[in-house]
């Protein structure tokens, strides 16, 4: 096994594992306490991320598949579908989270504020339109990929050991392709509208609060820290989101994909719900609240015996 393919599993396996844990913890504070109106939001974000980096290093799923009986073909096309589906899902909740959190932050004099108290109801509406939508979007996949044949590699192109894609009809072609790009395009433009926005709040609030407040005290602030937390989540998620776009693009335009470029767009597609759970963690109070807690509590009991 290659030394980039072993950094690929040992990052899968840290995001899996750090996105677990923040999945638990949300789906703690939504069933037992008071949740945020982004607590729903990232709660799916983390179950998103888990799916994608299970699907994304194919390993795991292939001994899965492999220990089930289950034939390659099926196994490409589900693992396909899903992974795509989820990447689709991670750029729509993304922007999700910024709008939300935005709305959130917004001053009571804003054309935003007469959204607050209606985050709950929109943001269902919201879920349904967007998971309906990826689903439904991205099933051209289940056609168009498969098991690697015998068939001529103009016709198909190989995209890991056992999988391929098969070549579409130019219309179907450039109509997705237009269609996906509008939409991450679009979806990115709010985000860093978004970011702009919230960006502008954070810094006239600082002003203000400099003349009521001290720095420390701002410095502290729940709201702020939030912000803050997502304005750099959306910032990495463009960036990798771009590497991502060039390595995928250039490969189906080129029709050729060669394993290097596989493993780095892997790596690359992998990084951001890889360090998305590792900044909500540190920098979500109530986590370091409650590990803190456990940490006490375990001390405590070794105490004793």
């Amino acid at each position: 096994m290659s030394s980039l393919r072993i950094v690929i599993n040992f990052q899968a396996v840290l995001g899996v594992l750090a996105n677990m844990f923040l999945l638990v913890f949300y789906i703690f504070i939504i069933l037992c306490h008071r949740p945020k109106p982004t607590d729903m939001i990232s709660c799916q974000l983390a179950f998103i991320h888990i799916v994608l980096l299970l699907t994304g290093s194919d390993i795991w799923l292939r001994d899965i598949f492999e220990s089930l009986n289950i034939e390659n073909d099926f196994k490409c096309k589900t693992t396909f579908y899903i992974n795509r589906v989820m990447r689709s899902l991670s750029i729509s909740i993304t922007c999700l989270l910024g709008v939300f959190q935005a709305v959130t932050i917004s001053p009571s004099s804003s054309l935003l504020a007469k959204f607050k108290y209606k985050l709950k109801k929109y943001m269902i509406s919201a879920f349904l339109f967007v998971w309906s939508f990826n689903l439904s979007f991205t099933s051209y996949r289940i056609i168009y990929s498969g098991a690697f044949t015998n068939m001529s590699e103009t016709k198909q192109m190989k995209v890991t050991k056992f999988c391929s894609l098969f070549s579409m009809n130019y219309i179907i072609r450039t109509l997705t392709l237009t269609v996906t790009f509008s939409r991450d395009v679009f979806l990115i433009g709010v985000m860093l509208a978004t970011s702009a926005y919230m960006v502008i709040i954070l810094f006239r609030h600082q002003r203000q609060c400099k003349h009521l407040h001290s720095l420390s005290h701002l410095r502290a602030s729940p709201e702020k820290r939030a912000t803050q937390t997502i304005l750099l989540l959306v910032f990495c998620f463009v960036i990798m989101y771009w590497v991502d776009f060039i390595i995928s693009h250039t490969a189906v335009l080129l029709w050729m994909y060669d394993p290097v470029s596989l493993n780095i767009q892997i790596f690359v597609m992998n990084v951001y719900p890889t360090i998305t759970p590792l900044v909500q963690i540190s920098s979500d109070n109530r986590v370091i609240n409650m590990l803190k807690h456990i940490q006490s509590v375990c001390h405590h009991i070794f105490r004793k015996r």
